[in-house]
């Protein structure tokens, strides 16, 4: 069973004229910034096939978020490695969620967020739902949203610092991405923070 609209239709059915769901991508990778999406959905013009982003090819991944750019309210945040470092990346995730959030073009009456906290200050009514992506179809579309704008980040970055394969590996910890940073070092959008990348600043 894959996703569905029940969440949306209950908060929808106590008084919510808009319900959004919010994901973020990019917890684990090294490099990067987080990236999360907010998506309030068209009741009438939900995408067929909606799933968490990680069941998708990618291909299907793309036609999806056109689709779902074509008929949903979206909106777009991201936290950056300084505010990862600054933070740490749950904090950083949320940050970037509350961006998605106040990106949307209209402010929901209530927020469907993927895990298991709402981040802090958010003052909108918000629950929280552990496997979010898989359970809840606006969360889905966000999952799915998130994904392929960070994926458009990571390739733009993987241009201007070629070597790491951030074009495939999208900043993850892959075999040839730990050994560009042994031959090739850190660059500005690796997160010191993360053990793998401080372990390398700091062997001396």
């Amino acid at each position: 069973m894959g996703p569905d609209f029940r969440m949306e239709e209950a908060a929808m059915t106590a008084g919510a004229a808009r319900v959004a769901g919010v994901d973020e991508v990019g917890r684990g990778p090294l490099a990067g910034p987080v990236m999360a999406a907010a998506v309030i959905l068209d009741p009438d013009r939900i995408p067929e096939g909606l799933n968490d982003s990680k069941q998708l090819s990618v291909k299907r991944r793309g036609a999806l978020a056109e689709m779902l750019h074509a008929s949903a309210r979206i909106g777009i945040g991201l936290a950056t490695v300084e505010e990862i470092e600054q933070h740490n990346i749950l904090r950083a995730s949320h940050i970037a969620m509350q961006r998605a959030i106040a990106n949307l073009p209209v402010l929901p009456d209530h927020v469907l967020i993927d895990g298991s906290m709402v981040p802090r200050g958010l003052n909108i009514p918000a629950q929280p739902v552990v496997k979010g992506d898989t359970r809840c179809v606006s969360i889905s579309a966000a999952s799915i949203v998130a994904k392929i704008a960070r994926d458009r980040v990571m390739v733009d970055l993987a241009q201007q610092h070629p070597g790491y394969g951030w074009e495939t590996n999208m900043g993850y910890g892959s075999k040839s991405h730990m050994s560009a940073l042994q031959n090739l070092g850190v660059t500005p959008h690796h997160r010191r923070t993360f053990k793998p990348v401080h372990n390398m600043l700091y062997q001396e």
